[in-house]
């Protein structure tokens, strides 16, 4: 254990004097050499088996999280519900630098500068733990550091094992591109309970402060901020994305891209179809009359996963084949394993979480002391229900095949989770299994980016909870990474529309999840986009076989599609075809689509905007055809 004086500290790092300050007056400050002597901390001073991370709140102590250590990896839980979910109000920028974002001083009535500055006196006295990672992942990430509490170690292994262990020595000297501080009780001392994650930027450094111990806003999507921060000065994006690469039984290639806001299927694109026991596929059950549609499949296709959920599409990855190339921003994947159930769901993931290389971290996860955690024992809410949020982090060399090289993108598709649709209950719910889009029409979903119905990963404000609850809709923002940008909208969406035009060649798609009008899909559409798509050869399909959805948001469905000779009822590529469904009900599903994006997309309309940008916004307004969207920008066919 490298436990350093003041004189030794960190001697190779460049950090702002109030830093170096606070580091310099800690008792104690330790650089873990190892990841294994990281993990021992994480266990408390007793090594397990429960540790409890708790901190002083005018004299009553407040347990923060539990550590629990199992055989397979530590088991951390909040005693709270509100602290298992990502809080989408708790970005708040500190600086004068250009940001569409809540300002700190406009939220909270004063200038950052004092609880910064009480922050880092409260960490000086504080035992601490010192980890260097990369921000953007080990082969192109930027040298940054995490100054955390010692007794919440555990955030620290979490951070290290999604961004890569490295080292000190293997940095050599350098000046830190982001900081990130951990300071729990100001969660109670400054906020009233809420979950906070501060950013304070400069052209040189960006700083993220935590208030709370949940990795989802600062580890997970703190990191994914300075990426975005970064990508902004030098005129590229981390898109919020899983990539796969799928080879069909004959032995052809075709790398999908994954998009979609937080719970729209990107873990799950990089999962294999779910069978039955008899080896079936159920696509779909009516939740009218519980009727099941399913499919035989003999063989499907190989995936080798390239990305989870941060992409990186950084200008120096990109070639001149017209398609985009992509490369991983994480070592590790921070996977939610909510739809894992029961024993057999996922063999790969099951697998990777119970027999593990290295003990994991999970989070929400109801685990006990020395016992295997199992990733379907989803810690129970104060309701009774299990946690809708269940994590583990799993470094990605983990699953079999995963692709470590840049990678080019040849299809792009994009999820959004939809309410059943039907006579009785007409709601948005009206995406066929697959649409097929123009560019144009590709980028407009992408500034919208709709949650859809019931998101499982973060919590919504009372006002979107009440929107969601009546059928309504909320968006995620601009490219589903806004909620993670501390930049401005129109900035985001110029790369966006730049991004899609500088690669001609890769095509666009939309998916649905959870529903297709009146059937539960749960995510077989999306496998069933992959892998016809797949088959078809980097996602190649003739005009001829595409026809103009009746919602002109969604492009063109499927005039017929069949895999292995099977031909997929058309009721699911035309949902106003279901005879629960019907036009009627299709045509209000279709009105609260168009509405929504109408008012969402009226926001970019500002001078900065990017002319084609604003012609295709225009489009949307005017009730454009899909022919007209088309025009704008052609169909790589």
């Amino acid at each position: 254990m490298s436990v350093m004086t003041a004189a030794v500290r960190l001697p190779d790092v460049t950090l702002p004097p109030a830093v170096r300050a606070a580091v310099d007056a800690s008792p104690s400050v330790v650089v873990p050499a190892d990841r294994d002597e990281l993990y021992r901390l994480a266990l408390g001073p007793c090594g397990g088996p429960v540790h409890e991370v708790s901190y002083d709140d005018g004299g009553t102590p407040v347990v923060e999280a539990t550590v629990t250590r199992c055989r397979n990896g530590l088991a951390v839980n909040y005693p709270e519900d509100y602290m298992r979910r990502r809080d989408p109000d708790c970005m708040h920028i500190a600086d004068d630098l250009p940001s569409d974002k809540a300002r700190y001083r406009d939220v909270f009535g004063a200038e950052f500068a004092p609880t910064k500055q009480a922050t880092l006196d409260w960490l000086a006295t504080q035992d601490l733990v010192v980890v260097p990672f990369r921000a953007g992942g080990p082969v192109h990430g930027s040298p940054s550091v995490a100054i955390v509490p010692a007794n919440a170690a555990f955030f620290a292994l979490a951070l290290v094992d999604l961004q890569g262990w490295v080292t000190f020595d293997e940095l050599g000297a350098f000046t830190p591109r982001a900081i990130l501080y951990v300071a729990p009780p100001f969660r109670h001392t400054a906020f009233g309970g809420r979950q906070v994650v501060v950013h304070d930027r400069t052209p040189e450094l960006h700083e993220v402060f935590a208030y709370n111990l949940y990795p989802g806003p600062s580890a997970k999507k703190g990191v994914f901020s300075v990426l975005l921060d970064i990508g902004g000065r030098e005129g590229w994006l981390t898109t919020h994305a899983s990539a796969v690469r799928v080879t069909t039984p004959y032995d052809n290639d075709t790398v999908v891209m994954h998009e979609g806001a937080s719970g729209g299927g990107k873990s799950e694109m990089c999962q294999e179809f779910r069978r039955e026991d008899d080896g079936r596929i159920l696509l779909g059950r009516n939740v009218v009359t519980g009727g099941e549609i399913r499919m035989t499949l003999a063989e499907s296709s190989a995936l080798a996963p390239v990305t989870d959920d941060m992409t990186l599409c950084a200008s120096a990855l990109q070639d001149d084949s017209g398609r985009l190339v992509i490369a991983d921003a994480e070592a590790g994947w921070f996977v939610r394993v909510d739809n894992i159930r029961s024993y057999g769901e996922d063999e790969h993931l099951e697998r990777a979480c119970i027999h593990p290389a290295k003990p994991l971290v999970f989070f929400n996860i109801d685990g006990m002391p020395d016992a295997t955690a199992l990733p379907w024992e989803h810690t129970l809410d104060s309701t009774g229900k299990p946690c809708p949020n269940p994590r583990v982090v799993i470094d990605r060399n983990a699953f079999p095949d995963v692709i470590s090289e840049p990678t080019r993108v040849d299809v792009r598709t994009f999820g959004v989770r939809m309410p059943a649709c039907t006579r009785d209950n007409p709601s948005y719910g009206i995406m066929g299994v697959t649409h097929l889009v123009p560019p144009a029409l590709a980028w407009v979903w992408r500034l919208v980016a709709p949650r859809g119905d019931k998101n499982p990963s973060i919590g919504e404000s009372r006002a979107e909870a009440c929107v969601i609850a009546h059928g309504g809709l909320v968006s995620e923002g601009v490219g589903s990474f806004w909620p993670f940008s501390t930049g401005t909208k129109v900035e985001s969406a110029n790369l966006l529309l730049r991004q899609l035009l500088a690669a001609p060649r890769t095509r666009y798609a939309l998916t649905p999840n959870q529903h297709v009008g009146a059937y539960h899909v749960g995510f077989a559409a999306e496998w069933l986009t992959r892998e016809y798509l797949a088959r078809r050869g980097g996602g190649r399909v003739r005009p001829e076989q595409l026809e103009p959805a009746r919602c002109p948001l969604l492009g063109y469905a499927l005039a017929e599609m069949k895999l292995d000779g099977q031909p997929i009822r058309k009721s699911l590529l035309a949902p106003e075809l279901q005879s629960h469904v019907g036009v009627e009900a299709y045509d209000a599903g279709a009105q609260v689509l168009t509405s929504f994006f109408k008012a969402e997309l009226a926001q970019f309309l500002t001078p900065d905007l990017d002319p084609l940008g604003r012609a295709i916004i225009e489009a949307v307004l005017r009730d454009a055809s899909v022919e007209e969207y088309e025009a704008l920008t052609p169909m790589y066919v």
